[in-house]
């Protein structure tokens, strides 16, 4: 740890720009990495220096170590902040680093290899008398023994990949049946993601509440907390909202599990930045679930309620200066809440969206905050995690900060791309939210469902009308007809232009709806418009036959298929199968001539740090195997196909 004077980002979009932010605000110079990829990102604009690393592929750029040095060396850069994900908890990066006399702006290597294995991390914290989850944490890793362990455990039961997190290599087991076929793609998964196939065992505990602390050291040897951050909201094991401070602690619970958190920190005599996190369970006891050596994606949240830059904190303790605080000094007000903007369709089991943004906006609302790495014209591309950016929320109340969050969401424009956008309002519009019932089963419990149906459909009319071209008013009772499809469904609508108004009905899975419609104003990409006798505004784009809306939060895209031929095949047969995504063959599990039953994986994919199986739709005999392992696939691109 020295003195420096200009920082390297070793990572893309909004964390680069965040970090970029607060270090050029402190007198740094910043130096921006890109792949192929990342060449006109916004990170790279940002910078005051920019590099190019290779490929667009993780491995050739961002988690290729001797690149990144390289990019350190050639641009004078004497620190390097590795930001999430990525190189971040790698020790061997650390390591590098100090071998070549730059600073890393993180834990020392030791620290990093202690707390990034599950498996030593959990022996090292029961030795500093910090509770943990039941479980298998031993050295024989054969499927024997760990299928020995979870019988006596008793089910259900967590698999956990040791050397890693964001939910990959982790599987939630029910039934000893199927223990053999999960460890086998926990494996694999792990594998892929951490280059480590070593995982561990615990008891499945149920309904628990994800909490977490931040903690900070320095080189003093003074260590504190700064409260907790909640983030039991998850899909796929991954958090998608977090608040600060949780609804459920009592202030006695906060102080045990911060000085837990504290213990935790010193078992392996950390220095900056990282995050405790634990199971809280409905008895209120509390387990030791793993140590982040980083930055955290929500550590927002955690700077609006004690007004402090932990950016700023990591870059003073990199240069062995003390942290700016002690324990004591700590007071946090308010209530702040983050949500995650993910490029995924939550009505297709989350799956990543690629694509390019058409328009972005966000609006300047007092209380409020975005971190961002995109820009209208964005290309989203599969080789990346699919999250757009962080919105955030201040309040002197819980209930203050929810109200802005949600509109926060409601007037930010991310046009062009499936995201969960509105989804995440309506995870902030509910009763158990409001309520503070937010355990990790949070969207297994709540429906998110029913109130999107009449939007949707009031949005299809809103786009048949925008791009169906407009007709002289007429007295006719003859329709104008056009066919379309939303999310792979046909279906029709019906427009009359009369003197008095439009009339459209929308004929939808057999069901017919009828709106009345009247346009205000129309300029550029923007429409305000009666539907109904109600007075609403929409932001959209054409391109080509599709048109792409914004209500809200809430988004849709249509696709006008009248002038098309009629296809007398599905678009997806069940006897072909497809990419969903842009995607990387993992690997293939049939070969040319195998006979299949439905439901049976033919191949694994893997896009966005999403690993995703291909299954036969129906029985038969595989043909025209189409794919080879490592290539790179896109969506729709076929897969396979069976003979019946």
């Amino acid at each position: 740890m020295s003195n420096f004077e200009k920082i390297l980002i070793a990572n893309r979009g909004e964390i680069a720009v965040r970090i970029m932010k607060t270090a050029q605000r402190m007198g740094f110079a910043t130096v921006a990495v890109f792949s192929d990829a990342d060449r006109h990102s916004p990170h790279v604009k940002f910078a005051d220096e920019a590099f190019y690393i290779g490929s667009s592929e993780p491995s050739q750029s961002y988690l290729n170590i001797d690149k990144i040095l390289t990019a350190a060396q050639e641009t004078g850069a004497d620190a390097i902040h590795p930001g999430y994900g990525f190189l971040s908890e790698n020790p061997l990066f650390a390591k590098a680093c100090a071998e070549h006399r730059i600073t890393f702006i993180g834990p020392a290597a030791d620290a990093i290899e202690l707390m990034g294995s599950k498996r030593l991390s959990k022996l090292a914290v029961m030795e500093a008398d910090v509770p943990c989850i039941p479980g298998y944490e031993g050295e024989d890793q054969s499927d024997r023994a760990l299928l020995k362990a979870a019988e006596a455990m008793g089910y259900p039961i967590m698999i956990k990949a040791s050397a890693g997190g964001g939910g990959r290599g982790m599987r939630c087991v029910e039934h000893a049946d199927d223990m053999p076929s999960m460890l086998s793609l926990a494996r694999s998964e792990s594998l892929n993601a951490f280059g480590s196939d070593e995982l561990i065992l615990e008891k499945a505990i149920q309904q628990p509440r994800h909490i977490e602390f931040q903690i900070f050291a320095d080189a003093q040897g003074n260590y504190l907390h700064l409260g907790e951050r909640e983030c039991s909201i998850q899909r796929r094991h991954q958090k998608i909202i977090e608040e600060a401070p949780s609804p459920a602690l009592t202030q006695e619970l906060r102080e045990a599990m911060g000085q837990a958190a504290i213990r935790v920190a010193k078992s392996c005599q950390y220095l900056g930045a990282g995050t405790v996190e634990f199971l809280l369970d409905k008895n209120g006891d509390f387990y030791f679930l793993e140590m982040n050596t980083r930055l955290q994606v929500e550590h927002p949240v955690t700077e609006m309620i004690y007004g402090v830059d932990l950016v700023e904190w990591q870059l003073l303790v990199a240069q062995n200066q003390a942290l700016p605080l002690l324990q004591e000094d700590l007071i946090a007000t308010g209530h702040a809440i983050e949500a995650r903007l993910y490029a995924e369709d939550p009505d297709n089991n989350f799956m990543p969206q690629t694509g390019s943004i058409l328009d972005y906006a966000i609006p300047e609302i007092d209380g409020c905050r975005v971190d961002t790495g995109i820009e209208t014209n964005s290309v989203i591309s599969p080789f990346y995690d699919p999250m757009l950016g962080k919105w955030i929320a201040y309040g002197q109340s819980r209930q203050e900060a929810t109200r802005k969050l949600k509109q926060l969401l409601n007037k930010t424009t991310t046009l062009g791309i499936t995201s969960n956008q509105n989804f995440l309002h309506s995870i902030l519009s509910t009763p158990a939210f409001e309520d503070g019932a937010t355990t990790t089963d949070f969207l297994e419990k709540v429906s998110l469902q029913s109130e999107n149906k009449e939007k949707t459909v009031e949005l299809l009319a809103i786009g048949c009308l925008l791009k169906s071209p407009e007709q002289h008013p007429s007295t006719s009772s003859i329709p104008a007809i056009r066919k379309w499809t939303f999310q792979g469904t046909l279906f029709e609508s019906h427009i009359s232009w009369r003197h008095e108004g439009t009339e459209v009905t929308v004929i939808k899975n057999e069901e017919t709806h009828r709106f009345s419609f009247e346009q205000i104003e129309r300029q550029n990409n923007h429409c305000n418009y009666l539907l109904n006798n109600i007075r609403s505004k929409i932001t959209f784009k054409v391109i080509n036959e599709a048109i792409y809306l914004q209500s809200g939060a809430f988004q849709i895209c249509l696709e006008d298929m009248t002038m098309r031929p009629a296809n007398t095949q599905a678009d997806i047969d069940s006897a072909t199968m497809v990419a969903p995504m842009d995607a990387s063959v993992i690997d293939i599990l049939v070969n040319e001539g195998d006979l299949v039953e439905k439901g049976q994986p033919i191949a694994i994919i893997e896009a966005m740090k999403m690993e995703h199986v291909i299954k036969a739709g129906q029985n038969g005999t595989v043909q025209g195997l189409s794919i080879s392992k490592g290539q790179q696939v896109k969506r729709q691109q076929l897969i396979a196909s069976l003979v019946i």
